[in-house]
Protein backbone atom coordinates (compact mmCIF):
# COMPACT_ATOMS: atom_id res chain seq x y z
CA UNK A 1 0.00 0.00 0.00
CA UNK A 2 1.51 3.50 -0.95
CA UNK A 3 0.43 6.39 1.87
CA UNK A 4 0.90 9.78 1.19
CA UNK A 5 2.21 11.55 4.79
CA UNK A 6 1.38 15.22 5.87
CA UNK A 7 4.87 15.99 8.35
CA UNK A 8 5.68 18.66 10.25
CA UNK A 9 8.55 19.57 11.93
CA UNK A 10 10.68 22.16 14.13
CA UNK A 11 13.41 22.20 11.54
CA UNK A 12 16.28 23.64 14.47
CA UNK A 13 17.76 20.37 15.81
CA UNK A 14 17.71 18.65 12.18
CA UNK A 15 20.35 19.31 9.17
CA UNK A 16 18.07 19.47 6.79
CA UNK A 17 15.66 16.89 5.11
CA UNK A 18 17.48 14.90 2.87
CA UNK A 19 19.79 11.80 4.70
CA UNK A 20 23.25 12.93 4.53
CA UNK A 21 25.33 9.83 6.43
CA UNK A 22 24.87 9.93 10.27
CA UNK A 23 23.79 13.43 10.84
CA UNK A 24 20.20 13.99 11.60
CA UNK A 25 17.86 14.59 9.26
CA UNK A 26 13.84 14.11 8.74
CA UNK A 27 14.18 11.83 5.98
CA UNK A 28 16.26 9.70 8.38
CA UNK A 29 14.17 9.67 11.13
CA UNK A 30 11.59 8.83 9.51
CA UNK A 31 12.90 5.90 7.24
CA UNK A 32 14.14 4.46 10.59
CA UNK A 33 10.60 4.57 12.22
CA UNK A 34 9.40 2.76 9.21
CA UNK A 35 11.80 -0.14 9.19
CA UNK A 36 10.79 -0.88 12.94
CA UNK A 37 7.66 -1.40 11.59
CA UNK A 38 8.03 -2.65 8.70
CA UNK A 39 11.26 -5.09 9.18
CA UNK A 40 12.79 -4.08 5.70
CA UNK A 41 14.32 -1.76 3.80
CA UNK A 42 12.28 1.17 3.00
CA UNK A 43 12.38 4.08 1.00
CA UNK A 44 10.73 7.72 1.94
CA UNK A 45 10.56 9.92 -1.02
CA UNK A 46 9.64 13.48 0.00
CA UNK A 47 8.08 16.66 -1.83
CA UNK A 48 11.56 18.39 -1.61
CA UNK A 49 14.21 18.65 0.64
CA UNK A 50 14.34 22.17 3.20
CA UNK A 51 17.49 22.85 4.05
CA UNK A 52 18.94 22.92 7.87
CA UNK A 53 17.26 24.70 10.48
CA UNK A 54 14.22 25.31 8.21
CA UNK A 55 10.92 24.09 9.50
CA UNK A 56 7.88 22.33 7.93
CA UNK A 57 3.86 22.59 8.84
CA UNK A 58 2.76 21.08 5.37
CA UNK A 59 5.82 18.35 4.03
CA UNK A 60 4.75 15.41 1.92
CA UNK A 61 5.99 11.93 2.12
CA UNK A 62 4.58 9.09 0.55
CA UNK A 63 6.01 5.47 1.35
CA UNK A 64 5.26 1.88 0.56
CA UNK A 65 4.27 -0.27 2.95
CA UNK A 66 3.96 -4.18 3.30
CA UNK A 67 2.15 -5.21 6.28
CA UNK A 68 -1.63 -3.58 6.68
CA UNK A 69 -2.19 -0.55 8.65
CA UNK A 70 -5.19 1.93 8.43
CA UNK A 71 -4.29 4.91 8.21
CA UNK A 72 -4.63 5.96 11.85
CA UNK A 73 -2.70 2.93 13.08
CA UNK A 74 0.17 3.82 10.59
CA UNK A 75 -0.12 7.11 12.12
CA UNK A 76 0.11 6.31 16.04
CA UNK A 77 2.75 4.04 15.06
CA UNK A 78 5.23 6.14 13.69
CA UNK A 79 4.70 9.13 16.04
CA UNK A 80 5.35 6.49 18.38
CA UNK A 81 8.96 5.73 17.46
CA UNK A 82 9.55 9.62 16.26
CA UNK A 83 10.98 12.58 18.64
CA UNK A 84 8.85 15.41 19.67
CA UNK A 85 10.16 17.57 17.32
CA UNK A 86 8.69 15.76 14.30
CA UNK A 87 5.80 14.22 13.57
CA UNK A 88 2.71 12.52 11.22
CA UNK A 89 -0.38 14.75 11.04
CA UNK A 90 -2.23 12.77 8.64
CA UNK A 91 -2.33 9.40 6.75
CA UNK A 92 -3.42 8.82 3.40
CA UNK A 93 -4.00 6.06 1.15
CA UNK A 94 -2.96 6.46 -2.30
CA UNK A 95 -2.37 5.16 -5.57
CA UNK A 96 1.18 3.17 -7.09
CA UNK A 97 1.25 6.20 -9.21
CA UNK A 98 1.32 8.83 -6.31
CA UNK A 99 5.03 10.40 -6.10
CA UNK A 100 5.48 12.91 -3.42
CA UNK A 101 7.88 14.71 -5.27
CA UNK A 102 7.05 13.83 -9.11
CA UNK A 103 3.27 14.42 -8.22
CA UNK A 104 3.83 18.03 -6.74
CA UNK A 105 1.75 20.84 -8.59
CA UNK A 106 2.53 23.77 -6.29
CA UNK A 107 4.72 24.41 -2.85
CA UNK A 108 4.09 27.09 -0.40
CA UNK A 109 6.67 28.42 2.10
CA UNK A 110 6.16 31.39 4.59
CA UNK A 111 8.92 33.41 5.76
CA UNK A 112 8.42 34.97 8.69
CA UNK A 113 9.89 38.11 10.76
CA UNK A 114 9.77 40.23 14.01
CA UNK A 115 9.83 43.21 13.19
CA UNK A 116 10.65 45.38 16.44
CA UNK A 117 13.36 45.87 19.35
CA UNK A 118 13.00 42.77 21.01
CA UNK A 119 11.94 39.09 19.67
CA UNK A 120 10.08 36.89 22.90
CA UNK A 121 11.98 33.79 23.61
CA UNK A 122 8.81 31.68 22.36
CA UNK A 123 9.56 32.88 18.14
CA UNK A 124 13.21 33.21 18.30
CA UNK A 125 13.17 29.50 16.67
CA UNK A 126 10.88 30.45 14.14
CA UNK A 127 10.77 33.70 12.62
CA UNK A 128 13.45 36.69 12.24
CA UNK A 129 14.23 39.47 14.13
CA UNK A 130 14.31 42.48 12.05
CA UNK A 131 14.97 45.54 15.14
CA UNK A 132 15.00 48.34 12.37
CA UNK A 133 12.29 49.60 10.85
CA UNK A 134 10.57 48.15 7.74
CA UNK A 135 8.50 49.84 5.08
CA UNK A 136 5.57 47.62 4.20
CA UNK A 137 4.36 48.94 1.36
CA UNK A 138 7.23 49.19 -0.34
CA UNK A 139 7.80 45.17 0.31
CA UNK A 140 4.54 44.03 -0.46
CA UNK A 141 4.46 46.27 -3.82
CA UNK A 142 8.19 44.75 -4.85
CA UNK A 143 6.69 41.14 -4.41
CA UNK A 144 5.08 41.89 -7.78
CA UNK A 145 8.45 42.00 -9.59
CA UNK A 146 8.95 38.50 -8.54
CA UNK A 147 5.83 36.83 -10.38
CA UNK A 148 5.86 35.44 -13.40
CA UNK A 149 8.30 32.71 -14.79
CA UNK A 150 11.99 33.47 -14.56
CA UNK A 151 15.86 31.95 -14.44
CA UNK A 152 16.25 32.73 -10.82
CA UNK A 153 20.21 32.09 -10.68
CA UNK A 154 20.49 35.18 -8.92
CA UNK A 155 18.36 33.95 -5.79
CA UNK A 156 19.63 31.06 -5.36
CA UNK A 157 22.68 29.04 -4.09
CA UNK A 158 26.07 28.96 -6.33
CA UNK A 159 26.24 25.33 -5.50
CA UNK A 160 22.44 24.22 -6.09
CA UNK A 161 22.68 20.80 -8.53
CA UNK A 162 19.74 22.04 -10.42
CA UNK A 163 20.03 22.26 -14.02
CA UNK A 164 17.43 24.15 -14.65
CA UNK A 165 16.82 26.83 -12.77
CA UNK A 166 13.64 28.51 -14.27
CA UNK A 167 11.02 28.70 -11.83
CA UNK A 168 7.25 29.89 -11.80
CA UNK A 169 5.87 32.12 -9.09
CA UNK A 170 2.40 32.62 -8.60
CA UNK A 171 1.63 34.53 -5.90
CA UNK A 172 3.85 36.70 -3.26
CA UNK A 173 2.42 38.75 -1.01
CA UNK A 174 3.97 40.49 2.41
CA UNK A 175 1.31 41.13 5.46
CA UNK A 176 2.04 41.94 9.03
CA UNK A 177 -0.25 41.13 12.02
CA UNK A 178 0.40 42.75 15.39
CA UNK A 179 0.84 39.55 17.99
CA UNK A 180 1.22 40.10 21.61
CA UNK A 181 3.56 37.59 22.27
CA UNK A 182 6.26 38.52 19.57
CA UNK A 183 5.88 41.31 20.84
CA UNK A 184 4.94 44.02 18.04
CA UNK A 185 4.30 43.24 14.37
CA UNK A 186 4.92 39.57 13.03
CA UNK A 187 5.33 39.85 9.23
CA UNK A 188 4.97 37.07 6.94
CA UNK A 189 6.09 36.67 3.56
CA UNK A 190 3.53 34.58 1.48
CA UNK A 191 5.36 32.68 -1.92
CA UNK A 192 4.15 29.89 -4.08
CA UNK A 193 5.29 28.86 -7.31
CA UNK A 194 5.56 25.08 -9.26
CA UNK A 195 9.07 24.55 -7.52
CA UNK A 196 11.96 26.27 -5.76
CA UNK A 197 15.96 26.31 -5.84
CA UNK A 198 17.98 25.91 -2.91
CA UNK A 199 18.07 29.01 -0.85
CA UNK A 200 15.88 31.05 -2.77
CA UNK A 201 13.10 31.93 -0.80
CA UNK A 202 15.83 32.83 1.76
CA UNK A 203 17.46 35.32 -1.04
CA UNK A 204 14.24 36.34 -1.83
CA UNK A 205 13.29 37.50 1.83
CA UNK A 206 16.20 39.02 2.60
CA UNK A 207 16.15 40.93 -0.68
CA UNK A 208 12.89 42.29 0.46
CA UNK A 209 13.90 42.90 3.68
CA UNK A 210 16.93 45.01 2.43
CA UNK A 211 14.42 46.92 0.64
CA UNK A 212 12.00 47.46 3.14
CA UNK A 213 14.95 49.10 5.24
CA UNK A 214 15.75 51.33 2.23
CA UNK A 215 19.20 49.24 1.13
CA UNK A 216 17.54 48.53 -2.13
CA UNK A 217 15.07 49.61 -4.66
CA UNK A 218 12.84 48.20 -7.60
CA UNK A 219 15.35 49.01 -10.33
CA UNK A 220 18.41 46.90 -8.79
CA UNK A 221 15.55 44.01 -7.86
CA UNK A 222 13.98 43.60 -11.30
CA UNK A 223 18.14 43.89 -12.53
CA UNK A 224 18.78 40.76 -10.68
CA UNK A 225 16.28 38.94 -11.71
CA UNK A 226 16.97 39.90 -15.35
CA UNK A 227 20.50 39.32 -15.27
CA UNK A 228 21.06 36.85 -12.78
CA UNK A 229 23.73 38.57 -11.02
CA UNK A 230 23.56 37.71 -7.01
CA UNK A 231 25.67 40.58 -6.11
CA UNK A 232 22.91 42.62 -6.62
CA UNK A 233 19.84 40.56 -4.55
CA UNK A 234 19.94 40.87 -1.22
CA UNK A 235 21.36 38.93 1.66
CA UNK A 236 20.35 35.20 1.99
CA UNK A 237 17.85 35.56 5.39
CA UNK A 238 18.27 33.34 8.29
CA UNK A 239 16.27 29.64 8.05
CA UNK A 240 14.77 29.75 11.33
CA UNK A 241 12.39 32.14 9.53
CA UNK A 242 11.52 29.61 6.65
CA UNK A 243 8.60 27.08 7.01
CA UNK A 244 7.24 25.04 3.83
CA UNK A 245 3.44 25.53 4.59
CA UNK A 246 2.00 23.10 1.91
CA UNK A 247 2.41 21.26 -1.11
CA UNK A 248 -0.41 21.15 -3.37
CA UNK A 249 -1.58 18.10 -5.65
CA UNK A 250 -3.72 17.38 -9.13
Amino acid sequence: MNFKLTIQYDGTEFHGWQEQGDLRTVQSELTQALEVLEGRKVVVNGSGRTDAGVHAEGQVANVVVEREFTPDKLRAALNGNLASDLRVIDVQPVSHDFHARLSAREKTYIYRIVNGPVISPFWNRYACHEARPLNLDRMNQAGALFLGTHDWTAFSAAQSDAENRIRTITRLDVSFRIDARAPGPLIEINVAANGFLRYMVRSIAGTLLALGRGELDDKKIQEAIESGNRSLAGPTAPARGLALFSVSYD
